[in-house]
């Protein structure tokens, strides 16, 4: 482990060690200004926790957490615009599916009042089978219809901002978006491993958990799997581009290897060359 990796271990305890001390009383702050503003945290938290996502997967691609050109205060800027929009839909998605399910029961049943009975049975502190089921059908929702157009959007920012050199200035730059979506991102991996396979398979059960945690933890937990999500979106939402510079990298060393046997068998030939010639030399003089 570097140098960096201890000073980032040694930040997070220091500030998560907080949380779990009663007296220092920043778990209530924590709770109180989140019920307040829960936006403004929602900003705040995604900005950190996502970011540090981002930092992680460039950890693990190039060994540092930051480099010219990365930008990490764009990607905080874009992260807690992300945040805002994600607890704004966990609000929409919370009060709606059960709404949902309730009318599709309503028209199954013939008999109303399903929609409050769910409600009611969302909003109770004891976690039931019917609780779970319907943090279940929330989580797949929002997955399904918001999650997919917020990782693409995710990738357009981050498309561009690498593109403007990381600075807060280029950020605010007219987004070429026709150019990155046609050109510019790798809709096989996209596609193939952000959307059909990370949804599914992480984001559907990890979002039921948040759905069945107390209100106040699940925009925090939420923001704890930014952590995940930072880290899932950089290192599988590869770019057109970089999928060919690593190509053309890949072409170069092949090149390389062709012209060193080539330069081996030229030395070789002329090697060979020159004992027959030394043998003729030897015959003649004979």
């Amino acid at each position: 482990m570097k140098r960096a990796d201890w000073i980032l271990i040694l930040c997070v305890v220091v500030v998560l060690t907080p949380f779990f001390i009663p007296a220092t009383g920043f778990f209530a702050w924590f709770n109180s200004t989140t019920a307040a503003h829960p936006y403004i945290m929602a900003f705040f938290k995604f900005a950190i926790l996502a970011t540090l996502g981002e930092m992680l997967a460039l950890r693990i691609r190039e060994g540092v957490y930051n480099k010219k050109g990365f930008g990490v205060l764009p990607r905080m800027m874009v992260w807690g615009f992300l945040g805002m929009a994600i607890a704004m839909s966990m609000v929409i998605f919370k009060s709606g599916t059960p709404v949902f399910l309730g009318s599709v029961a309503d028209a199954l049943t013939g008999n109303g009042g399903h929609a409050a009975a769910y409600a009611a049975v969302f909003k109770a502190s004891e976690l039931t089978w019917g609780k779970l089921g319907i943090a279940f059908a929330v989580s797949v929702l929002m997955n399904s219809i918001f999650a997919p157009v917020m990782m693409t959007f995710h990738k357009c920012t981050d498309i561009h901002i690498t593109e403007n050199g990381g600075t807060v200035r280029g950020l605010f730059r007219p987004i070429k978006m026709r150019e990155i979506f046609r050109e510019k991102i790798n809709w096989d991996t996209q596609w193939n491993v952000v959307i059909k396979k990370t949804i599914p398979l992480f984001w559907f059960p990890m979002h039921t958990i948040t759905f069945i945690l107390p209100a106040n933890l699940q925009v925090l937990f939420a923001a704890l799997l930014g952590v995940a999500l930072g880290l899932i979106l950089a290192l599988a939402g590869g770019s057109k581009k970089s999928d060919s510079a690593m190509e053309t990298q890949q072409t170069e060393q092949d090149d390389m290897k062709s012209i060193k046997h080539v330069n081996k068998s030229v030395k070789h030939i002329k090697k060979t060359t020159r004992i027959e010639e030394r043998i003729e030399y030897k015959e003649v003089n004979k």
